[in-house]
This record gives C-alpha cells, structure tokens and sequence, in this order.
C-alpha cells in the first residue's frame, strides 16, 4: 500500500495488479484489479502467477515480501515479467539472516557474534561462550518473527521448542534497542540514491514479548558518514555488482556504534513512503530504473533528505 501510495504521488497514471494470500490485506488494499493466491512456499504459487501474469501483462513485478522474493527470484526466468532484482544467490543470503550474519563476519564487518541453533547442545554452549543477554530469532521471516531476548538457558530452550525452531532459528549476543536504516537502489553496480533513517520505537511493542514488531513506529532522517560506508561494505561484500533494492539494518550498542542484522534485499522497508512524502519518492526512482535503464541523475546520491525529519 506504501509503495501505490508512493508512485500515485508523482501524478503518473499507472495500472497495478495486486496479489496476496491474506484476504483482508488484499481487500484493504484499494485496488480493483486484485488475487487471492496461496503463500509463496505453496507449489501452486508460481504457476498461479504466471497465470495472472499471461492474462494482464504488466511490465514489471514488484514484491514487499521477503518469501514472494525469494521464490520468484529463483523462477524470475519462465514468469514473462520484468524483475528488477538482485542476484539469486544474493537473495538468498539475504532472505537467511544467519548466512548474511556469517558472510560479514568472515570480511570482518562489526556484527553480533552469533551462532546457529541446531540442538539443545548448541544452545547450551551459546549460552557459555556467548556475552549474556542473548538474542533468539527465525533465521527467515520478517515482523521480528521468533525474536526474543534471552536470559535463562531453560527459558531460550521452551521458546525455540515453542516455535519448533531447531535448525531454523540462531542466536546472538544481544546489542541494544536503538537501530538504523539505510535504504538505497542500485543499477548494474552503480549506487543510485542511498537515505538513512533512524528508528525512534516499533510500532505496537508493547504487544509483543520481543519489544520489536518490525514495523516503525516513529522514523527520522538522518546522514552519517559511518552508517554509510558501513552499509557500502555490507552490499559489496553480498553482491559485488549490486542491481536493485538494498535496505541495510544496524543495530546500535549503547555507546552508539553500531553492528550489522541484515539486509532486507529487493525490496524497501516499510516506511519508505515516508521519503517519497518528503521528497525522495525512491519508488518512482526504481520503477523508472527498472523500466526505462540508466536514465536517472541525481545530484546528491548519499542522504538527499534533510537530517530530523519526523515520520
């Protein structure tokens, strides 16, 4: 809805095609042209799209969702559509926020030092080698999905057998609250626009034992000089000719230096139309990009918003 929202501000008339396996955010979403389908993990997904791909011919095939991402990614060849994507195997790297975890850590890129959780033995020797508290979570999925601090080995243990999260979940010394974004577009290897964001609370926290619900509650605009060559590494390192979206997190301690989490990979987070609202309408820049090549300059490409904007 953020990114209709967005592209509708620039006054281009464009058609759009929704799809979606919740009927209610599909009802919700405003458009009339719109599928119910299964989840993306369901075998009937893509031959279901490519349907609804022959029939409206659109020119391009945009996602929000990191599993929609990942599975048309690998079938992005034999859908009939324009996918401005990165990589399949940055995709995949990317999507498993333990691989992206590891992949930094052996460049030596400043990361919570993590391990996987592939048994109750593996959790007990986090629990002796890692600095305490600890922080669990699904290695895939958004909304902070399976995420919890941990301070009891016994209470770490029900949780992952709750969510029956051996092999699937990692764990993690625990950084801190603060956090940043950085999103940015890249074309071929070449940034586009890069903008940071700081987040000030999650939306609804407090209905969630994590405290972290993945959507922001309050957002500010920030440039840091740090943040961006930080976020500049962390891509590189994934993908050596960026192409696409690359909307990099950090975590920040509590002397404010901050440590990789992930990479939400093809897609924007969620308030990015909060950017376009104030200016840098990065949707548009993007399906320009995607439809049209190289076309675009922008004078500033590092942080073009004012800093302290409030969303």
């Amino acid at each position: 809805r953020n990114f209709i929202d967005s592209l509708n501000l620039c006054g281009e008339k464009y058609e759009y095609v929704g799809i979606s396996s919740n009927p209610y955010e599909l009802e919700l979403s405003g458009l009339k042209c719109k599928y119910l389908v299964p989840k993306a993990t369901d075998p009937k997904f893509i031959p279901l799209l490519k349907g609804i791909i022959n029939k409206h011919k659109p020119d391009l095939f945009h996602s929000q969702h990191d599993m929609v991402i990942k599975v048309v990614s690998e079938h992005r060849d034999m859908l009939g559509v324009k996918c401005f994507l990165p990589t399949r195997e940055a995709i995949r790297n990317c999507v498993n926020k333990f691989y992206s975890n590891k992949i930094w850590s052996d460049a030596g890129l400043k990361v919570p030092k993590s391990m996987m959780l592939n048994n109750y033995g593996g959790l007990k020797k986090a629990f002796k080698e890692l600095k305490k508290p600890l922080w669990l979570r699904a290695n895939e999925g958004g909304g902070g999905y399976g995420a919890l601090r941990a301070d009891s080995l016994e209470f770490a243990k029900q949780w992952i057998d709750y969510f029956n999260g051996w092999g699937i979940f990692s764990i993690a010394e625990y950084i801190g609250r603060d956090s940043t974004t950085w999103s940015s577009i890249w074309y071929q290897g070449e940034l586009i626009v890069a903008q940071g964001r700081r987040r000030l609370g999650w939306l609804f926290a407090d209905r969630t034992l994590s405290g972290v619900t993945g959507v922001t509650g309050v957002g500010m605009t920030f440039a840091d000089n740090d943040i961006d060559s930080q976020a500049i590494a962390a891509i590189k390192v994934i993908d050596k000719c960026p192409h696409g979206i690359f909307s990099v997190d950090f975590t920040l301690d509590k002397n404010g230096d901050s440590f990789l989490t992930e990479i939400n990979i093809g897609r924007f987070f969620t308030t990015h139309n909060f950017f376009a609202h104030a200016g840098l309408n990065m949707a548009k820049i993007y399906v320009d990009l995607a439809l049209n090549g190289k076309t675009i300059d922008i004078n500033k490409k590092l942080n073009p918003l004012p800093n302290n904007l409030l969303w």
